[in-house]
């Protein structure tokens, strides 16, 4: 008989904002058994994560509960309603009882402090034991997270990292009080594919180990399969459809279901148009039937242009390492070794591999935000570190970059308003800030965003709509060359079904060639015309998209397309 840990009854969450209640979850019911893993999916913004914190208590002072129970069960087989405890029954539960992993371990962990310090703290919060016994079982804790070198990693900075070590690290920190039930918010973000599935992997054997419940928040529907026993579908912060993985995928009862299976990239083929949920919640059945109808492919380049329009020639990025103190000579760390290509005017370049693969610094390069070591970055055949000055600020307005971490490429003190205003001013697209704030909406609108928007900052928007502001800033000078590093990696499905229509949209309106780098390679194989493989620096395959994805000759990309959740156990669905 499975133990119920966790029996959410009737929860009804809203936010009092100007004196008016939103509603952010709606009559919720579901339940969570002791070893039993219940995956939460659904848009950005249909209440996951509140639901997630809500459960811990860390909601902002601003909710209101209007209803509803939280029963969890304690260790000692006690019932609590933790709607109804104190702050000390709270603290107690927080950490030894339920232990929870965030969405961004690097807004989680504090940048000042070292990871060893860090973990050791929260041991010392839950268990009465000196210093010295919190560090041995910190370096013991590390060591089962299959962290490289843990008495190392004890003295290292976050930043000084991987992203794939900082979730380890924040995964370690929410083992510290063996806790029964583990919440896990989106923890493989972002992660490139391998890295993803060692994650996973490690959550299994800690869950088998301590019989644990596990609630894992995702918008990746292939880890879903691979690691849920039910799934549950949240739409508008209302639960539509729960059940058996297997039986929900196979047989999806609600429209909203079927549309999140119907977003994913690796069902379609190039040029065309991805379902979207409004696609599915219309009565017009014909616009569903027509989703199978291949609509006109996306114009692409002519490669038999004599001249790139972007080339990178026997770049090397080096960055230093370690240096000796009674030697002059300095160890340097290769990111990048004698890596050239070239993008053509209007072709989508895919740039895929592992972190640490140096595809991030070529992105760099290639928008001149880091210098090569050696080699050079050409732009419209011209040498771009060589460039005046006149010619440097013109190509500043052509060449954008759509970055990983939405929330630390937007200013948290600017409106999204006066942000996205900002580049128009200073390039003087318009003269006036009226004539720019309605450029600004339009942008917005393009992204699926609301008008309103412009006078809110980042922390008020979820995670995927940060995204959506990010990549509204990089359009907002019409460029000609847009470098999108994992730009639609944080985005749920259906959020980024939407930005693809929208990428080939706009590319087919504007033009614009793209270097897009990203761990997903069925989304570099839908957007791409070319696929680059990277490993340890250097390019180790290229060739055309279906090429790459559907016979790969190195064995390496062969382990990168093996590693994507769900591949093989995601059905195809026909609607």
């Amino acid at each position: 008989m499975m133990t119920t840990l966790l029996n959410i009854r009737e929860l009804n969450i809203s936010f009092q904002v100007d004196n008016v209640d939103i509603p952010a979850v709606t009559d919720l019911n579901f339940s969570v058994d002791r070893g039993e893993t219940v995956a939460i999916v659904g848009e950005s913004g249909s209440g996951k994560s509140v639901t997630a914190l809500s459960i811990m208590q860390l909601l902002a002072p601003n909710v209101h509960y209007n209803g509803g129970t939280l029963t969890f069960q304690q260790k000692d087989g006690r019932l609590v309603d933790i709607l109804k405890c104190t702050s000390s029954q709270l603290q107690h539960i927080r950490g030894n009882e339920i232990g929870m992993i965030f969405q961004e371990p690097m807004s989680s962990l504090n940048p000042v402090l070292t990871c060893g310090s860090q973990v050791q703290e929260a041991l010392r919060v839950h268990q009465p034991i000196t210093l010295k016994e919190a560090k041995s079982k910190t370096i013991d804790l590390f060591a089962k997270m299959e962290l490289p070198d843990p008495e190392k990693i004890m003295n290292r900075y976050p930043h000084q990292l991987s992203g794939g070590q900082k979730q380890r690290v924040m995964i370690a920190m929410a083992m510290c009080g063996s806790p029964s039930l583990l919440i896990a918010d989106e923890p493989t973000t972002a992660l490139d594919v391998t890295v993803q599935q060692s994650i996973l992997k490690l959550m299994k054997q800690l869950q088998q180990e301590y019989g644990m419940g596990l609630l894992f928040i995702t918008h990746d529907l292939g880890i879903v399969q691979e690691i849920a026993n039910k799934v549950i579908v949240l739409y508008k912060g209302s639960l539509v459809e729960q059940g058996n993985v297997n039986e929900v995928f196979q047989q999806p009862q609600h429209p909203y279901t079927k549309a999140l299976l119907a977003c994913r990239p690796v069902l379609y083929s190039k040029g065309q148009r991805l379902a979207q949920v409004r696609d599915f919640l219309t009565p017009d059945q014909s616009k569903i039937d027509s989703l199978s109808v291949p609509v006109a492919p996306i114009a692409t380049s002519n490669l038999e242009t004599t001249e790139p329009f972007a080339a990178l020639q026997n770049v090397t990025v080096r960055f230093p390492g370690t240096k000796h103190i009674f030697e002059k000579a300095v160890d340097f760390l290769y990111a990048v070794k004698n890596v050239s290509f070239e993008i053509e005017k209007g072709e989508t370049v895919g740039l895929v591999g592992e972190s640490g693969s140096g595809k991030t610094t070529i992105g760099r390069c290639l928008v001149g935000l880091t210098r090569p070591s050696a080699g050079s970055v050409f732009f419209e055949g011209k040498n771009l570190f060589e460039m005046p000055e006149a010619s440097l600020k013109n190509f500043r307005k052509k060449v954008q970059i759509v970055f990983q971490d939405p929330y630390a490429s937007l200013n948290p003190r600017m409106k999204i308003g006066e942000m996205l205003m900002e580049p128009l001013l200073v390039h003087r697209f318009y003269n006036d800030r009226k004539r720019a704030r309605e450029a600004v909406v339009s942008l917005l609108e393009k992204v699926h965003l609301n008008a309103d928007s412009i006078f809110r900052y980042p922390h008020e928007f979820s995670g995927g709509q940060r995204q959506r502001i990010v990549i509204a800033r990089a359009l907002a000078l019409q460029p000609s060359l847009i470098v999108w590093d994992e730009s639609v990696s944080a985005l749920d499905v259906s959020v980024q079904a939407q930005i693809l229509n929208l990428l080939n949209e706009l590319k087919k309106e504007m033009g614009f060639s793209s270097l897009f780098i990203s761990h997903d390679l069925s989304v570099v194989r839908y957007i791409s015309d070319r696929i680059l493989v990277m490993k340890e620096g250097q390019i180790v395959e290229s060739g055309t998209a279906e090429d790459v994805y559907h016979h790969p000759q190195n064995a390496y990309t062969q382990k990168l397309i093996d590693a994507i959740p769900g591949k093989k156990g995601l059905p195809t669905l026909k609607f």
